[in-house]
Parts: C-alpha cells; structure tokens; sequence
C-alpha cells in the first residue's frame, strides 16, 4: 500500500471565504452583529456608506443606551468605525459581505446553538456521541423526515440543507485546490444532499457528470436547488438509502462530503463498502470530511459553535484509512486541511 501523509495550510483565494469568522470570535459583538443585520443597520450603512448614530437610532428604533452599546461592540469586533462624527462599516467587513450568505448562516446557527453548548457541555464532554441526541441544534438534522414528501417535512429538511450546502458551496472550492477533478467523467456522491457539491465541481469541469444518492425528500429539495443552473443537464439525484441500497454503478469517483460523521463506526463502514462496490476498475473513493480535533486546534470562535456540538462524531483518519485498506484499496492518499476546523482530504484507489 502506498500512503501519503501531510498537512496543509491556508493558502489562495479559495481560502477569503474564512475572514467571515473574525467578526464572530466573541458571543457578545456576534450577537450584536446579528442584531445589526436583523434590525437593517448593516444594509443602511452599505448604502448609505456614513452615519450619525443618533440618525441610525432614530430610523430604526433604538434606545440610545441601547444604541451605544449596539455600536460599541461592533466596533469592537471592527464591524464599523468612527469618522468624525459618523460611523462606517470597515474595509474589512466590506469585503466579509461578499460572503454574506456564509455570515448571516453561521451567525444564526452559532447564536441557536449557543444554548446547547451552555446547558449541556459537561454532558457533551462525559459522551460526546450519545449527547448529539439531546441537543436541540442537532435535532435539525433529522433524516427521518426525509424519508416522507409532506410539506411539513420538506420544510424541515429545507432548514438543515441551508446549513449544509451554504458550507459546502464554500468548502468545494478547497477540495479542488487540492485534488484534481478534471480526470473524471461519472461521480457519484453518496448522502449528496442539496447537489451543491457536485454542481460546483461540475462548473469548474465541464466534461463532469454526476448523480447524487440521498433519501426522497432530500433529493426533491436538491433537484430545485440546482434547476436553475446551466449545470443541472449533467446532474442527477436518486432517491433511496445507502445503507440499504442498491446504490446505481459505473463510476469512476464515488464521494464521500461531510456524511460519514453523521454514522456510528459500524455503519459507516457499510457506507465505504457499499460505495467503493459501485466503481469502475481503477476508481478513486474519496472522502472530505470534518476530523478529530487535536489540543492545538481547540481555539475556536464563536462562530464554529454548531460544528463543535457534533465533535465526538469526527474521527481520526486512521478509521477511514484501516476501512480502505480492508476494502482492498492500496493506494490511499490523506490531507489534513485547516478551515473553520480540521479536514480530512482521503483518496483511495485499488491499483493491483
């Protein structure tokens, strides 16, 4: 077997979308930031570029005690700045709004979240996997909604596919930095969700095709979230369960993005061997997924608050390279990436 180990660090363009998590470090001016955002302040002072406070306290209805500490703890986080008399956002924020719809998800899902965290770390840290199901942030995600078309249930599933594809449509652009999509023309990803990741690969490559496997409903709110994109013709969602099967075939990649923390050990591995049946000879497998936290990878922001809940389901990459190896694939190379937390980057071909 043959095995590349490293770690990488940020570089590129396809790293700016992080700067958002700078302006969330801390709970109080993140919460004032989502404050800024809900009651208009932000949209105001983009088109208005420079404020009197009193103005902005009058316009949207702030006490001005309330109005000084709002401002305050945004210029704390360098949200804005004073010039002169006025406020302004910063140069720095400016450029964080190009990444808006990252910002306001990862703001509204740190401050739910937050209340998990405080009333139930003692239990998260005693049984990290166990306590996912105590936690009402956790409970978004819950598949067995996925399984019956009713409105009530794809208006659940739409909630947590928000969170998820808004970090992949971000994420994608990493796992291509590191490895090289252009080889393949037929890609399966399996638990797929919305699509948004195999719509981004198949932007950048256009001679890639692909078919997301996930439950029912989750396929019908992905085939909306892609139909209005030129790539949607090479796209296609097949509704079923992976565990199960049978999963189509004929593929030369078969992915694995952010699902495979979701499962215990023993399904997991059903996962791996279930998707590595479905590739042609000489296929790669591949696995980009969030990792164990290691001591030095514990300072984390605020912002990183609903990604922490689920950390007693990230593994290791000895789990998934031992489960390769078992499935007889002898070329397997691992990355370990730093975004908002660790990445795992695995690849995996059987060569013999």
């Amino acid at each position: 077997m043959t095995e590349r180990r490293g770690t990488t660090e940020a570089r590129g363009a396809e790293f700016d979308y992080l700067c958002v998590d700078a302006f969330m470090r801390d709970m109080f001016p993140a919460r004032a930031l989502a404050t800024a955002f809900e009651t208009g302040i932000i949209d105001h002072l983009v088109s208005e570029r420079r404020c009197v406070p009193e103005v902005l306290g009058e316009k949207f209805g702030l006490n001005p005690q309330g109005m000084v500490l709002l401002l305050g703890l945004l210029e704390s986080a360098n949200v804005t700045r004073s010039s002169g008399t006025a406020i302004e956002l910063t140069a720095e924020f400016l450029r964080a709004l190009d990444f808006r719809d990252l910002l306001q998800m990862k703001l509204s899902a740190a401050v739910y979240g937050a209340h998990d965290l405080l009333d139930h770390f003692t239990e998260m840290v005693r049984h990290p996997r166990e306590s996912i199901g105590s936690l009402d942030f956790c409970r978004l995600f819950a598949y067995n909604r996925g399984l019956e078309d009713t409105p009530d249930n794809r208006k659940w599933t739409k909630r947590w596919m928000h969170i998820t594809s808004t970090l992949t449509r971000y994420e994608s652009a990493v796992c291509m930095k590191y490895h090289d999509f252009s080889r393949y023309s037929r890609m399966l990803d399996i638990g797929g969700n919305s699509g948004e990741f195999l719509l981004q690969l198949c932007r950048r490559h256009p001679g890639l095709a692909g078919t997301v496997f996930d439950l029912p409903v989750v396929c019908r709110v992905g085939r909306e979230h892609v139909a209005s994109q030129p790539e949607a013709q090479r796209i296609t969602f097949t509704e079923g369960d992976a565990l199960k099967g049978p999963l189509p075939s004929g593929f030369d990649l078969v992915s694995f993005k952010s699902m495979l923390h979701d499962w215990p050990d023993e399904h997991a591995r059903l996962l791996l061997a279930n998707g590595s049946k479905e590739l042609r000879p000489g296929g790669t497998l591949l696995i980009f997924e969030r990792a164990a936290l290691e001591p030095s990878e514990t300072e984390l922001p605020f912002s990183s608050i609903p990604l922490l809940l689920f950390f007693g389901a990230y593994r290791a990459r000895g789990f998934y390279e031992a489960e390769l190896a078992n499935l007889g694939f002898d070329s397997i190379e691992a990355k370990r990436i730093h975004l908002d937390m660790p990445f795992h980057l695995i690849t995996a071909q059987r060569t013999g």
